[in-house]
């Protein structure tokens, strides 16, 4: 073999790991940008806020997410963030009920795709006194509905969030859930996404400090269909909603808690 040859086939073989290691979008820790590319200032306040939260410790486990996470702090039937008329969405009264005895806190930010809950944990989330026990994380439905980003990908990103929490919490326990479903009955495109993505998350558990968990028939009937009263938009919680997450979620939070 020629020298010249022989040093492409070296430059081939150096640089072949570094192209078949390029992470996804979802997989790339990012803060979230408007469409001038410039980060977003309701986006930015709210992660500094949970970061500040987070970083004063007082609890044993934390939920991560979207807006249907944001939500838990949301009164339904009232204004809610400035906001001008009432939610017909949110969870604080069960939360307040069900999980904040059980010294749970929640961090969702509205919009939040996994690319964004990973820059979240990379900016801090998880430092100062924040050591939570166990941390329950419901990610990726905005991955679906901003981009439709194919569920391998979607998988990606909530498998680099576990890494990541991983690095900085070893001794915690994560509780990954099933991405809820929504669109009215199941052959809705995005739920179909969203299941299908929910079958590469199952392969994440290991049983030992990563689980997984989809409750997602709790909000359907026995026909698949998501119902308004459940689901308003047919994607966001209501009271009746929030109820069966906490009631589907508590159990094995128990379980993984008592380990």
């Amino acid at each position: 073999m020629n020298k010249k040859l022989a040093s492409v086939l070296l430059s081939i073989a150096l640089f072949a790991p570094a192209f078949a290691a390029s992470a996804p979008v979802a997989a790339t820790p990012q803060i979230k940008t408007g469409k001038d590319g410039q980060p977003v200032k309701a986006f930015v306040k709210r992660a500094e806020m949970l970061k500040k939260r987070a970083q004063k410790g007082g609890f044993d486990i934390l939920f991560l997410g979207d807006s249907i996470t944001h939500q838990w702090e949301w009164v339904c039937g009232a204004t809610n963030e400035g906001r001008k008329t009432p939610s017909k969405t949110g969870g604080k009264a069960v939360w307040d009920a069900k999980l904040a005895p059980l010294r749970a806190e929640p961090s969702g930010i509205g919009g939040d795709r996994t690319e964004h809950l990973l820059w979240r944990i990379e900016d801090g989330l998880l430092e100062g006194k924040s050591d939570p026990k166990l941390i329950v994380m419901m990610i990726g439905t905005n991955n679906t509905g901003a981009r439709m980003d194919p569920p391998a990908d979607i998988a990606a990103g909530v498998d680099a969030i576990v890494k990541a929490i991983q690095k900085r919490k070893p001794a915690a326990k994560i509780l990954v859930l099933g991405i809820f479903p929504r669109g009215a009955t199941k052959d809705d495109p995005k739920r179909v996404n969203n299941t299908k993505a929910n079958d590469h998350l199952a392969k994440l558990a290991d049983g030992k400090q990563v689980f997984y968990k989809d409750i997602g028939d709790a909000f359907l009937t026995r026909d698949g269909v998501l119902e308004r009263d459940i689901m308003p938009d047919l994607l966001h919680l209501n009271t009746e909603g929030y109820t069966r997450w906490a009631d589907a979620v508590i159990p094995e939070i128990k379980k993984l808690l008592a380990q």
